[in-house]
């Protein structure tokens, strides 16, 4: 008597999902437990030196409430 263990493609299929998506909880489980530095992208020249921006300033109430009255009339 002979036995057919061949898979068929949707068992191939959903096999390779899974695998797929348990190595992507893997990864983002890796990712979370990682320190904030290690994710975040180093400079590769240390003598460039990037300037920030001076804060922008703050806009008034009155302005910003008039500004959103007028947006709020053009809807």
């Amino acid at each position: 008597m002979r036995t057919h263990a061949t898979i068929s493609g949707s068992e191939l299929l959903l096999g390779v999902i899974a695998i797929r998506l348990a190595v992507l909880v893997l990864v983002g489980w890796g990712l979370t437990f990682l320190p904030r530095q290690a994710r975040e992208p180093v400079c590769v020249s240390s003598a460039t030196r990037i300037e920030t921006p001076a804060p922008a300033t703050t806009i008034g109430a009155h302005v910003a409430d008039a500004a959103f009255d007028d947006m709020r009339l053009h809807d």
